[in-house]
C-alpha cells in the first residue's frame, strides 16, 4: 500500500510537458536504394523552471519521439525564473550561426517568440518574454542558442551568493542607481 502511495507521489512531481518541435526525414542511399530515417527533436519541461532538450533518430516516427523524449528527459536543467513568469534580465546567445536575443516583458506582454522558442519558453513556464532569432533559422542551432542564452541568466539569489551579500543589498542598489540615474535626467 505504501508503495502505491510512493509511486504517486513520484507521478504528480514527474508531471512533464512534452514538445515535439521538428522532424526530419533522412535518406541514406546505400548501395540497394534509399534507407529512410527519422530524426526528432523535442522539448520536455515541467512548467516550474525546469526544462531540456533532446534529438533521437530512428526507422519510425513514433520511436525517434520516444528517443528524443527520453534524452530531454535526461538532460533537463533548471532555469531562474522572475516572480515565475518572466525571465530575470536581457540576454543573447548564441550556437553556431543561430543566435537569439531574449528579452524581459512586464505582466499581460505574452510570449513572443517564434518556432523553436516558442516551444522551450511554454514548457519552461515563461508567461511573459519578447524573443528574437538572428542569424540560422535551423531548429537545432536555435533551440541551442536559446539554451545558451538560458544558461547564462543570473537571479539576484546566485548574484548575492557569488559576492556574500544579502538579496536585498543588490536589489535595492540597482533600484536607488535606477531612481538616481531617472533624477539625473529629469534634472
Amino acid at each position: 500500500m505504501a508503495q502505491a502511495v510512493d509511486r504517486r507521489k513520484t507521478e504528480k512531481k514527474e508531471e512533464l510537458v512534452e514538445k515535439l518541435v521538428h522532424i526530419n526525414r533522412v535518406a541514406k542511399t546505400v548501395k540497394g536504394g534509399r534507407n529512410m530515417s527519422f530524426a526528432a527533436v523535442v522539448v520536455v519541461g515541467d512548467q516550474k523552471g525546469r526544462v531540456g532538450f533532446g534529438s533521437g533518430k530512428a526507422a519510425e516516427v513514433p520511436e525517434a519521439i520516444t528517443k528524443a523524449t527520453n534524452e530531454a528527459k535526461k538532460n533537463m536543467v533548471r532555469i531562474p525564473l522572475r516572480e515565475g513568469r518572466t525571465l530575470h534580465h536581457d540576454v543573447q546567445g548564441h550556437f553556431g550561426a543561430g543566435k537569439v536575443v531574449l528579452r524581459t516583458a512586464p505582466a499581460g506582454t505574452g510570449v513572443i517568440a517564434g518556432g523553436p522558442m516558442r516551444a522551450i519558453f511554454e514548457v519552461l513556464g515563461v508567461q511573459d518574454v519578447v524573443a528574437k532569432s538572428l542569424g540560422s533559422n535551423n531548429p537545432y542551432n536555435m533551440i541551442k542558442a536559446t539554451f545558451d542564452a538560458l544558461l547564462s541568466i543570473n537571479s539576484p539569489r546566485m548574484i548575492a551568493a557569488k559576492r556574500g551579500k544579502k538579496v536585498g543589498d543588490i536589489v535595492s542598489r540597482r533600484e536607488t542607481a535606477a531612481g538616481a540615474k531617472l533624477e539625473k535626467e529629469e534634472a
